[in-house]
């Protein structure tokens, strides 16, 4: 049986509008992108986790943390996302991608374990869990091969929204793509909650829920 290597890739930059800078802004002691890495190394399926950041040289400070952690940056185009993701995945020989964004820092490793263990099961093209959102915003995890993002990238009628966004030109065509959403359980069902990093009030809640939870030898969430 041949082991097909699995990369989480994170899309991570500097020049937020909102919040500049902040996916390095400090978050239970380490930077937010540094404390996604953490949480995403508990996956059981993830074999490597790489950063795709841009090739402006303000994300300077993004690829020096990623040396320090120990982590491969792969960096390209700023606006055309789907072009970085590829070339992030492609540069670590990976076969599946598991999609995720830097603003994003409390993941549930075990969420991921999910989608992922959900798309090797087979029968689907994506497997995600925001198709119809019943996770909070900020969870938002997606799964799917190299391969079918290169053939996405060669489709005559993909949009500069479609490179910008990367899966958007897979999930609107479901009758095309074989597409599966993950839905949460009675407990995790809060779509309501925002758990994302966009702004300084998101920045002052996500503060206080790790402060809460987090101790030097565990997270607890």
């Amino acid at each position: 049986m041949v082991t097909k290597k699995i990369i989480a890739t994170i899309e991570a930059r500097l020049a937020s509008t909102r919040l500049p800078g902040k996916v390095l802004l400090p978050l239970g002691g380490k930077p937010v992108l540094q404390f996604l890495v953490e949480r995403l190394k508990r996956s059981k399926f993830i074999d490597e986790i790489v950063i795709a950041t841009s090739s402006n040289i303000e994300n300077d400070a993004i690829e020096s943390l990623t040396k320090e952690i120990g982590i491969y940056c792969f960096r390209g185009s700023e606006d055309d996302v789907l072009s970085r993701v590829i070339g992030a995945a492609d540069s670590r020989k990976a076969d599946i991608i598991v999609q995720l964004t830097g603003d994003c820092p409390l993941m549930d490793p075990e969420l991921v374990d999910e989608c992922v263990s959900k798309y090797l099961d087979g029968g689907y093209d994506y497997v995600a869990n925001e198709l119809v959102r019943t996770y909070p915003i900020g969870m938002d995890v997606a799964v799917f091969s190299l391969s079918l993002l290169k053939e996405t990238y060669l489709e005559k009628d993909l949009t500069e929204m479609d490179k910008e966004h990367v899966t958007t030109y897979i999930v609107e065509r479901p009758i095309r793509y074989k597409l599966l959403n993950v839905r949460a359980d009675k407990e995790r069902d809060r779509p309501d909650l925002q758990l994302t990093l966009d702004t300084k009030e998101d920045y002052s809640t996500l503060s206080s829920i790790v402060d809460s939870l987090y101790t030097k030898k565990t997270i607890l969430i």
